[in-house]
C-alpha cells in the first residue's frame, strides 16, 4: 500500500472509532447514551491503537499533522513527504467523519442539542477562554510527542539483544502504548478542551460538519477552529525537540 493511502485509511479509521464513541455517548436514543467521559477517552485510546497498528508498518502511522511536522523538525522524517501526509490525513479525517454521520444516521434528528451534535465531529473548550484552551492543547500534544518518541527509541550503541527487544516492543506493543497514552491524556488533560491534540482530527470533521446535511446542526464554531490546529502543531514540535534534547 502507498504510504499516503495508508495515512488516508488510518486516519479514517481513527475518526470512525474516535468520533464514533462520542456519537454513541451523546446522541439521543443511542444505546450508549450518557456513557460518560471514561467511555469516550477509552474509545479514543482504542481508536489510536487500532489505526496505528493497521497502517504503521506502511506509513509509520502518523495520522496527525502535528506528529508529521514534529518528526520532520527533528530530522527523522523527510520534509518532502510532509505536504502529502497532511493532505492524506485531512482527507482521511473527512472520510471518517462522513462514516460516523452515516453510522448514526437515525440519531441526528432525535438529538435536540446542537452542541452535542458538533461534539461528534470536533472539539470545543469547556470554558470559552481561547488562551487557556491553547495552553491545554499545547501541553497535551507536547506530552503526546514526547511519549510517542520514547516508546520507539532504540538506545544508541545497545547490544544486539537489547536493540532487537526494543524493536519488537515498538512493533507489537508500540500502538497499544500510544493508545494507552492517548487514554491517559484524555483522563488527565482532556477536560478543558476535549483534547484534539491533532489538527486533522479536529479540522477535517469540522469541515464535514459544515457540509453534511445534519438536521438542526447549528454552526461549526469556526471562531475556535484555529486553536486545535495551531496549538497541537507548536506543542508537538516542542515535545519532539524536548525529547531530542533529553535523549543522550
Amino acid at each position: 500500500m502507498n504510504p499516503y493511502l495508508a495515512e488516508v485509511v488510518g486516519t479514517a479509521v481513527l475518526i470512525l472509532f474516535g468520533n464514533g464513541v462520542v456519537a454513541n455517548a451523546v446522541l439521543a436514543k443511542s444505546k450508549g447514551n450518557a456513557a460518560g467521559w471514561i467511555a469516550i477517552t477509552a474509545g479514543w485510546g482504542c481508536a489510536v491503537a487500532i489505526a496505528v497498528f493497521a497502517v504503521g508498518r506502511v506509513s509509520g502511522g502518523h495520522l496527525n499533522p502535528a506528529v508529521t511536522l514534529a518528526l520532520a523538525s527533528t530530522g527523522s522524517f523527510s520534509w518532502g513527504l510532509v505536504p502529502g501526509y497532511i493532505v492524506a490525513q485531512m482527507a482521511g479525517a473527512i472520510i471518517g467523519a462522513v462514516l460516523v454521520y452515516l453510522a448514526y444516521l437515525a440519531h441526528w434528528e432525535p438529538t435536540p442539542d446542537q452542541g452535542g451534535k458538533l461534539a461528534c465531529y470536533c472539539t470545543a473548550p469547556a470554558v470559552r477562554r481561547f488562551g487557556a484552551a491553547f495552553i491545554t492543547e499545547f501541553i497535551g500534544t507536547a506530552v503526546l510527542l514526547f511519549g510517542v518518541l520514547a516508546f520507539g527509541r532504540v538506545v544508541a550503541g545497545a547490544a544486539t539483544e537489547q536493540a532487537a527487544w526494543a524493536a519488537t516492543v515498538n512493533l507489537w506493543f508500540g500502538p497499544a502504548l500510544v493508545g494507552l497514552l492517548v487514554f491517559g491524556l484524555g483522563l488527565s488533560l482532556g477536560g478543558p478542551t476535549g483534547y484534539a491534540i491533532n489538527p486533522a482530527r479536529d479540522l477535517g470533521p469540522r469541515i464535514a460538519h459544515a457540509l453534511l446535511p445534519i438536521p438542526g446542526k447549528g454552526g461549526s464554531d469556526w471562531e475556535y477552529a484555529w486553536v486545535p490546529v495551531v496549538a497541537p502543531i507548536l506543542g508537538g514540535i516542542t515535545g519532539a525537540q524536548l525529547f531530542k534534547l533529553c535523549a543522550l
